[in-house]
């Protein structure tokens, strides 16, 4: 039995948390803010991460271009309890990842790049 679409992505998403055990959470988000699969916590309003990841990717993109840094690779907020992290994933959709204050960034980014990778080839 083959697995759809939805099930792949949150396969992929479950593999990044394991390869990068400072990622607490992911989801993928269409650029119009909705939720494509996600493997956030319990508790957690998908609705809500959507919205801001989408908002937020959006605003980074024009940032970005407007003050001629080009196109757009990642943004990132840090809080005083860790990191959300968003990178886009082909030009459909946003991969974002919630990780903890001590993550090693360098290897985060380098994990979503390549998660990033595969789940443009589901969309």
């Amino acid at each position: 039995m083959t697995q759809s679409r939805s099930q792949l992505m949150i396969d992929r998403l479950n593999t990044l948390r394991v390869s990068s055990p400072d990622i607490e959470a992911s989801a993928v988000v269409s650029l119009d803010g909705l939720v494509i699969a996600s493997a956030l916590p319990e508790g957690t309003e998908d609705d809500r991460v959507s919205a801001m990841s989408a908002a937020m990717l959006s605003l980074g993109e024009r940032i970005a271009m407007e003050l001629g840094r080009g196109a757009l690779e990642q943004v990132y907020v840090k809080g005083e309890n860790g990191y959300v992290i968003l990178v886009s994933v082909g030009e459909d959709a946003v991969l974002t990842a919630m990780a903890q204050e001590q993550a090693k960034l360098g290897l985060i980014f380098l994990e979503m790049r390549h998660t990033a990778e595969g789940l443009s080839k589901l969309l």
